[in-house]
C-alpha cells in the first residue's frame, strides 16, 4: 500500500510539473506579451489600443480617441491626420503628439469583440 501511495505521489508531481512547463511555453507564444516588448509597450498603438489608452493625452479622451479607433486600421502613423470630420484643433493635437504613436498590425487578442471603445473597465 505504501508503494502504491509513493507511486501515486510521484505521478502527481510529474503531472503538475508538465502543466507548469506547458504554461511557460504558452506564455512564450502569447501575442500580446510579444507586442509589449516592442514599441507597443511604450507608445500608443493606433491599431490596437482601446479608448482608455488615450487618457494620458490632453484633449483626446473620449471623443478624439473614439474617432481614431473607429477609423483604424492605419498603415502609418501619419494616416491618423486624414481622419474625416476632425476639427482643426483635433488635427493640431494629433500633429503635436505623432511621436507618441506607433502602428503595428491589428492583433485579434486586443481588438476582438469590439471593445476598444468600451472595454468595460470603470
Amino acid at each position: 500500500m505504501k508503494t502504491l501511495v509513493r507511486l501515486f505521489a510521484i505521478l502527481m508531481v510529474l503531472i503538475s510539473s508538465v502543466g507548469f512547463v506547458g504554461s511557460a511555453v504558452a506564455a512564450e507564444l502569447n501575442t500580446v506579451d510579444a507586442k509589449l516588448t516592442t514599441e507597443y509597450g511604450q507608445k500608443i498603438d493606433l491599431n490596437n489600443e482601446d479608448v482608455r489608452g488615450f487618457r494620458q493625452l490632453r484633449g483626446f479622451y473620449p471623443n478624439l480617441a473614439s474617432k481614431i479607433i473607429k477609423n483604424a486600421p492605419y498603415d502609418t502613423v501619419e494616416e491618423v491626420l486624414d481622419i474625416p470630420g476632425i476639427s482643426a484643433t483635433q488635427k493640431q493635437r494629433l500633429e503635436d503628439n505623432l511621436e507618441k504613436f506607433v502602428v503595428t498590425p491589428p492583433a485579434n487578442e486586443l481588438i476582438e469583440g469590439g471593445d476598444r471603445i468600451n472595454p468595460g473597465l470603470y
